[in-house]
């Protein structure tokens, strides 16, 4: 059968009842394009119901709003000197390492970019407890977002090796001898080389009583799974440093990933005029003219709003009964129904800060902060559930939020399209050379670049997720009364340097383990 438009106005119930059909069948013919974000995701047409502003009042207010020029040099006043600073001094004087070393060490390493990249620095201090030769860590697919990007795909690993040389010995592959110690040869039988269960946050001592026997045996040993296997406290103060030393000094990105990064920070400082089209080659074209031209500033929004995370947290996102279904569904699928937060109500989760902010709630946090529709926000983020409709409200309250695509051309971005670790490596370098970070949720990406940028002494605000949870819990609260309570939960929470804890990670609080007082 053919169709022709003008059919339509001479047959108009003809027409409709065509259209009526194809939109019916629409969703079960071509079910991939309902399908929401992530993997194994339960694909329903109502899924898709339209996601309306959760707080109108106070967004109403925010869009109405401007922002007092006070409010805005205070905001992007670089952090004050907080009388710390980088120390590694343990490990910066060059020591010859021991003659013979005890074998070689592997590591598999699951997770996303944030996780692996602390289980790279863990396998270093790990190798240096049992005098190991590291070989470059086996990064693992992960489930969710099936990238399987290796360990040089992301690292230089020259400059790891270079670094680090008189700390670790370190090499890319095993010698032929040992060649036949493979992921698939673990993973086929029981084998007297791998470690299959040590310990999360393991001591040092159970290393060297359970892994060097094994390298003194079999000249071998692989580690598996390795993930937060390695404790942070009771450790030599040079093993604490050396996790440092490779997390700050000796990790970076490989060249393309940097050169694209560099590209998206220039186009955030300096953005191309309305007639101006985004190319390969702006940053070229446009040189000179930046010669004259004032940086401008921008804030870095880490937005994990993915179906995983919405699931996992069990909470309520104004998606309605169908959204609230599919959600069920999900978590039934993915973790059996074995998710701790289900227990509780929508508000004691709120209440508790257990809720990840979603878009709506981030945007209404910045404004109330008193950043306003002419800040530039550079959005990282892999996919977000719900989509562009999810968005809109932030978009609404920042209309100069950019992201990588709308900054780089698909020519810059073919060589990280598609792998979830690459896009978050682009989004991890334009973070640490943002004036301002923010994530909207605790996590991997989060922990990582507040620690990074503690490091450095950059301006990062935490966002207090129990006290935004109850604000936003209280449907009359006034637009000045939302700005005056985040204003003094957050006087202390905008890169002020806290003091890691028993327990708490080195890599999220650098100090005192890595920084001294100056």
């Amino acid at each position: 059968m053919r169709f022709h438009y003008q059919s339509h106005y001479h047959q108009p119930l003809k027409g409709e009842a065509i259209a009526g059909l194809f939109l019916l069948l629409f969703p079960v013919l071509l079910p991939c394009l309902f399908t929401p974000f992530t993997y194994a995701s339960p694909s329903t047409f109502s899924e898709w119901n339209v996601i309306k502003p959760r707080h109108l009042s106070l967004l109403r207010s925010a869009l109405e709003g401007k922002s007092s020029n006070g409010e805005q040099s205070d905001l992007w006043t670089p952090l004050a000197d907080q009388g710390w600073r980088p120390c590694l001094e343990s490990v910066n004087t060059p020591s010859a390492l021991p003659q013979n070393s005890e074998g070689y060490l592997q590591v598999f390493l699951d997770g996303g970019l944030n996780q692996q990249r602390m289980g790279i620095c863990d396998a270093v201090a790990v190798a240096k407890i049992l005098n190991a030769t590291l070989v470059i860590p086996y990064l693992e697919v992960n489930p969710v977002w099936q990238d399987s990007s290796s360990f040089m795909d992301i690292y230089d690993v020259d400059r790891l090796i270079n670094v680090l040389k008189d700390d670790v010995s370190i090499v890319k592959e095993l010698p032929d001898e040992f060649s036949w110690s493979t992921r698939e040869y673990y993973a086929t039988a029981i084998r007297a080389t791998r470690i299959k269960r040590a310990p999360v946050h393991a001591s040092a001592n159970w290393y060297l009583e359970n892994v060097l026997p094994v390298l003194q045996s079999y000249g071998i040993a692989a580690i598996s799974p390795f993930s937060h296997r390695l404790s942070f406290d009771n450790l030599p103060s040079e093993i604490q440093q050396l996790r440092c030393k490779v997390n700050f000094k000796a990790l970076v990105f490989v060249p393309h990933i940097r050169a694209l990064g560099d590209a998206i920070v220039h186009r955030l400082r300096y953005p191309p005029g309305e007639t101006e089209a985004l190319s390969s080659d702006y940053l070229r074209v446009t040189t000179d003219q930046n010669d004259k031209q004032r940086p401008q500033k921008f804030v870095v929004l880490h937005l994990r709003f993915d179906k995983d995370m919405a699931a996992h947290s069990a909470c309520d996102f104004g998606g309605g009964k169908a959204e609230k279904l599919a959600l069920a569904k999900y978590r039934q699928t993915i973790w059996g129904g074995r998710v701790l937060n289900s227990q509780f109500t929508d508000e004691e989760l709120r209440s508790q800060g257990r809720c990840p902010l979603t878009p709506e709630e981030i945007g209404l946090l910045l404004a109330a902060l008193g950043f306003d529709n002419s800040t530039r926000l550079y959005l990282a983020s892999h996919k977000v559930y719900g989509g562009e409709a999810r968005i809109s409200t932030l978009r609404e309250l920042f209309p100069l939020m950019e992201n990588k695509k709308s900054l780089a051309s698909s020519e810059e971005r073919a060589r990280i399209k598609g792998k979830a670790s690459l896009l978050a490596a682009v989004d991890y370098y334009v973070g640490m050379h943002s004036d301002i970070f923010v994530s909207a949720s605790p996590g991997n990406m989060h922990n990582a670049l507040v620690g990074h940028r503690t490091f450095e002494n950059m301006k990062t605000i935490r966002p207090n997720m129990a006290l935004l949870g109850q604000l936003f819990l209280n449907k009359n609260i006034t637009w000045l009364e939302f700005r005056q309570a985040v204003a003094e939960g957050h006087q202390n929470r905008q890169g002020q340097l806290k003091l890691r804890k028993p327990k708490q990670s080195i890599y999220t609080y650098p100090a005192p383990d890595c920084m001294c007082r100056a």
